[in-house]
């Protein structure tokens, strides 16, 4: 591992830009992720930790959320827990199915599947971890 990045967030969306902003920063020494990481991984970092202020930690002032991101040669690895109880991630609707296409909630989660390599949940559903792998690296099983 080549860098270790944590720190913990009060509940508050005020505080995710510049959080992200620094994890990025924090990131650029990861070959071959740079393009993504402007995009995907920027944009599945803020989902996650909106995700863990809103629906995990119900916006409540007092709880935190907790953000850890592995950054390798060739990958990232971030995890970030909420202080809730946690969900069934199994158990989300399909957000491109025709009955939730107009809903207002429940797209981070697809997103998150789409732009990064793996998206896992712990088995209580309060933490997340998301993995950017470099082009060509296969898929591999990253600390959980």
């Amino acid at each position: 591992m080549e860098r270790l990045l944590t720190f913990e967030l009060p509940t508050d969306l005020r505080c995710i830009e510049d959080a992200v902003e620094d994890v990025v920063a924090g990131c650029v020494t990861c070959d071959g992720v740079r393009a993504r990481l402007q995009f995907n991984f920027r944009i599945c970092l803020i989902e996650a930790i909106a995700n863990a202020m809103i629906y995990g930690n119900g916006e409540d002032p007092s709880k935190r959320v907790k953000v850890e991101v592995e950054v390798y040669h060739e990958r990232i690895v971030a995890r970030v827990a909420d202080q809730g109880a946690g969900f069934d991630p199994s158990r989300l609707p399909d957000p491109t199915a025709p009955a939730h296409l107009f809903g207002t909630s429940g797209r981070g989660i697809f997103l998150m599947r789409h732009l990064v390599d793996e998206v896992r949940f712990n088995e209580c559903g309060n933490e997340v971890t998301l993995i950017l792998r470099a082009a060509g690296v296969p898929r591999r099983e990253a600390s959980a």
